[in-house]
């Protein structure tokens, strides 16, 4: 037994050294995306920041959502906090699954250039929203008699700069049109629509995503016309990037020879010494029973091989 756990943790070990070397020379390639898709983020925040001290508080806007749904009340706000927090616990430790999991699709650098990119044009368009038009907030902290749904004047720069993380970003007022959480939940599970590989787990991101759409709009921290136009807008928006960055590497493919017809009986010897055929004829193809798909077969019951 204890010689079965330390071959196995010699090969996680081996597997998790091969990761991160391939990850470190990714990284090495691709590091001014990601820390323009952090430095973005951070943009994003400042102004969901200045969107807070030109909030004016007055009269919730008739929605239809709040007669359809029932209220939360402000004592259970965190439910829809605790799902979205769930849900990005859980994205971001998949995007590292290849590092200790065997069979793996992605390389984890990649896929978080790919997920920067859905988020800073969704947020972007988002910034734009709301600061062409500011709304009075439905948040219970951003109506009419709370002190947080104005903020006074900043004494200097840095009080902005620093963004009162994290107290900022929960207590913020006037950033709708768009829903952030949408936004992340959304990219998130598109993403492991088009690159995860247990159907159950994507059908569960999408139930998962329609209930944070409707305890959003029940602790009425955002109006329903916020959450409709982020399920359009981001749809829409990863559609298009997705068709026009390249596609990631697929780690599944096998490079095998694809031989023709003719030059089947040519070649086949050749393999079977142990010499290559010519470099130009090793495309991806995929392998089942034994056989490739460019119609050569593989003669296992050759003599002296």
């Amino acid at each position: 037994m204890n010689l079965y756990i330390r071959r196995e943790a010699s090969k996680l070990w081996k597997r998790l050294c091969s990761e991160i070397t391939t990850e470190i020379g990714l990284l090495a390639e691709n590091w001014k995306y990601l820390l323009a898709g952090l430095l973005c983020q951070y943009i994003h925040g400042l102004a969901a920041r200045g969107v807070h001290y030109i909030h004016r508080p007055g009269p919730t806007l008739q929605d239809s959502g709040f007669f359809v749904l029932p209220e939360l009340g402000q004592d259970k706000g965190y439910i829809s906090e605790t799902v979205f927090t769930c849900v990005f616990v859980s994205f971001f430790l998949w995007t590292f699954h290849p590092f200790i999991v065997k069979s793996k699709k992605i390389y984890t650098v990649l896929i978080w250039c790919r997920v920067l990119a859905f988020l800073v044009a969704c947020q972007f368009l988002r910034v734009i929203t709301f600061y062409s038009t500011q709304l009075p907030g439905p948040n219970y902290h951003c109506r009419e008699g709370s002190e947080l749904a104005r903020l006074p004047k900043p004494h200097n720069v840095l009080e902005v700069l620093l963004l009162n993380f994290p107290r900022g970003v929960i207590y913020g007022c006037g950033d709708l049109i768009f829903s952030s959480h949408m936004i992340f939940t959304l990219v998130f599970v598109r993403t492991y629509q088009k690159y995860g590989s247990k159907r159950f787990i994507k059908l569960l991101g999408w139930v998962i995503a329609i209930l944070q759409s409707l305890l959003i709009i029940a602790s009425r921290k955002h109006y329903t016309v916020d959450v409709v136009v982020a399920w359009y807008t981001v749809n829409l928006v990863v559609f298009f990037l997705d068709n026009k960055l390249p596609e990631l590497p697929d780690r599944t493919m096998v490079l095998l020879p694809v031989i023709s017809k003719d030059r089947t009986k040519e070649e086949n010897p050749k393999l079977l010494n142990g010499n290559s055929v010519d470099p130009a004829d090793w495309r991806p193809r995929a392998q089942v029973n034994g056989k490739d798909s460019s119609g050569g077969h593989t003669d296992n019951n050759t003599n002296g091989a």
